[in-house]
């Protein structure tokens, strides 16, 4: 069985195919060049430098550019590294290119079939019309993109298995408390992140795009709502409608993240829960997984650059 970058040790030599997620091409202290490099495969990412590179080698070993990756695993302020002994460019039509990509671990198909059921769950009317209607207008989009740019489901499709597991937080939270509105918290989490369908480039080097970096998703789908609405005949003027924006705008939870007020409803105070559980779970996982039994993980950045025990 092929190793993948997950499966080797520190200290141990690495040789496997990879592709090339983010190349960037720098300048070090000591006056040399070298790219700085992430390959990836299905099984996760680990960062390399490439030393003494020239300006064309950041053309040769580009985003998107399978390699052959001979080297060592090493770590480098307490995050996994190889370091870089041989690169050799392979022939994209020869390798089977989904090999190299992470993706979501359910299939599109299963995941558009589900949303569909979900719908059905969303009783309200106002709220059914424009999560239907979003969806629609930005369905591909929805289904292969990253939820962001680094951090938590930074893969294909991450967007969309992120949002069904918060469905999922919120059909099992709404069993166990009935005094929640189980259409408004459903329909929240459906919308919460569709505006990183416009936040964030698409392709392997995930970037904020220019109406991304100067908006930001919250703001970015809380317009989309009011455009579909608008486009409908729904009375921006009701509760309904301002309950559903209510719960996006809030969903980052403080000022401070990015949500323009706190959560001031049971619904939007659960919304902005189930997203930091989920992303928390996702992020933790993703260093464990790099992690041997009975040591601590890297730091995860999106939580306070913390590590995490892994036991056995």
């Amino acid at each position: 069985m092929t190793k993948k970058i997950i499966d080797y040790k520190n200290g141990e030599p690495m040789s496997l195919e990879a592709i090339i997620k983010k190349s960037d091409f720098r300048l070090a202290k000591n006056g040399k060049n070298f790219l700085s490099l992430v390959f990836e495969d299905k099984s996760g990412q680990i960062p390399g430098k490439y030393w003494d590179a020239k300006e064309n080698d950041a053309e040769t070993y580009k985003v998107g550019t399978v390699v052959q990756l001979d080297g060592k695993r090493d770590v480098y302020q307490g995050k996994p590294q190889v370091i870089i002994n041989r690169l050799g460019v392979l022939d994209s039509e020869t390798v089977d290119m989904s090999q190299f990509v992470q993706t979501a671990p359910i299939k599109r198909a299963d995941m558009e079939n589900e949303f569909e059921d979900i719908f059905l769950e969303i009783t309200n009317g106002a709220w059914n019309r424009i999560v239907r209607y979003l969806f629609k207008k930005y369905h591909d989009k929805f289904f292969t993109s990253a939820a962001a740019k680094s951090n938590h489901h930074d893969f294909q499709g991450g967007l969309a298995y992120h949002t069904l597991s918060m469905v999922h937080l919120a059909q099992k939270i709404s069993d166990q408390y009935p005094q929640i509105n189980r259409a408004l918290l459903i329909a929240g989490a459906c919308l919460h992140d569709l505006g990183k369908t416009i936040e964030l480039s698409g392709g392997l080097d995930i970037e904020y795009t220019f109406e991304g970096n100067m908006l930001g998703h919250i703001t970015i789908i809380d317009e989309e709502i009011v455009k579909a609405a608008t486009d409908m005949d729904i009375s921006l003027d009701s509760e309904d409608m301002i309950l559903l924006r209510h719960m996006v705008l809030s969903h980052h939870g403080l000022l401070e993240y990015g949500s323009p007020e706190r959560p001031k409803l049971l619904e939007a105070e659960v919304l902005h829960g189930i997203d930091e559980m989920d992303a928390s779970i996702n992020m933790i996982t993703k260093a464990l997984d790099k992690t041997e039994n009975g040591k601590f993980s890297e730091r995860i950045f999106g939580l306070d650059n913390r590590s995490f025990y892994k036991h056995s």
